[in-house]
């Protein structure tokens, strides 16, 4: 347990250079006489780790020594070999820095290590994209994940959903996101913070420009909110929609997660046919119409009529264009 704590110590005084005895009495969870204790073994052990004082003192150690020893556990090792999946670190262009790590690694783990990471990384296999859709071409992908990391100015030509389609965005990239096979920046603009599809830049020239970060942003946490923002700004009304048990019963094969939470969400009882009656959320009638228009005559909707009306009008046309 101590030596434990003791290389604890020795890696965080590497990474941190400056660290107070409370602030390591904090860090790992004990008193500030086990503290001073713990340095005055790692200074009689030979490692060159002296205090400053002052207010803004602290424990340090001799400026340009790095101890080899990382301390890494078979579980720990492992887990480096889960996140480092190949198919990420190629997009973003990584991928020979991941092999070069990957080798370091292997060489300083001992045989039975080096043997439960080599089972690991053959039995483990990360797919992203989701069924029946292609990985998507994110050419300018490498180059902002390059302007990501050095906090640099980047100016693109952005396709968007609205008219005009193709706008200049001069944007400040804060981090890259990767979603269901698709990657996303989330990036300062003139207008605010925004999130972008990396597949819909269509052209980019980096510059020479340094943005500053905002020190307290999170981006695990902006993009949490974010997704929770778009789920709220995403559904604007629902639909009474009647299910039939036949298309009940096959919902989780179909993949139909709306239609599964609007369900279990009701907790509604089934009729004396089987069939679930039940509130929908719906983006719009166009949209609900072309989402419900493939479940045919195995799910009706009730309201709003008037997406009953454009049902109808869908139906008709399918009718007229195969009867012709």
């Amino acid at each position: 347990m101590r030596s434990s704590r003791l290389l604890s110590i020795l890696l965080l005084l590497q990474t941190r250079r400056r660290l107070s005895a409370r602030e390591l009495a904090e860090e790992l969870e004990v008193s500030l006489r086990t503290i001073y204790r713990d340095v005055e073994a790692l200074a009689a052990a030979g490692v060159p780790v002296y205090a400053d004082q002052g207010r803004a003192g602290g424990y340090r150690l001799v400026d340009g020594y790095r101890t080899r020893l990382t301390g890494l556990t078979e579980q720990e090792a492992a887990a480096l070999f889960m996140v480092g999946m190949p198919g990420p670190a190629a997009a973003l262009g990584l991928s020979e820095q991941t092999s070069g790590a990957e080798l370091k690694l292997l060489a300083a783990l001992a045989p039975d290590q080096r043997d439960r990471a080599g089972r690991l990384k053959n039995r483990f296999y990360l797919d992203m994209p989701a069924w029946y859709r292609e990985a998507e071409d994110s050419p300018h992908l490498a180059a902002i994940a390059e302007a990501v990391l050095h906090d640099r100015r980047i100016k693109v030509l952005y396709r968007r959903w609205e008219a005009p389609r193709e706008v200049e965005r001069l944007l400040d990239p804060y981090g890259l996101v990767l979603k269901n096979g698709s990657w996303y920046v989330v990036a300062a603009a003139p207008g605010g913070l925004r999130t972008y599809r990396v597949s819909n830049v269509l052209d980019l020239t980096a510059t020479d420009e340094v943005f500053s970060r905002p020190p307290a942003f999170d981006l695990a946490k902006h993009w949490q909110e974010h997704l929770d923002q778009f789920e709220e700004r995403r559904f604007t009304a629902h639909a009474l929609v009647r299910i039939s048990s036949a298309l009940v019963a096959r919902l989780t094969d179909l993949s139909a997660s709306l239609l599964l939470k609007a369900i279990a969400d009701a907790a509604a009882e089934p009729a004396e046919d089987g069939s679930i009656t039940v509130a929908v959320p719906i983006e719009s009638v166009a949209n609900a119409a072309t989402q419900l228009v493939r479940y045919g005559n195995a799910l009706e909707v009730l309201e709003p009529l008037e997406l009953r009306a454009e049902l109808t009008r869908l139906a008709r046309s399918l009718v007229e264009l195969y009867e012709s």
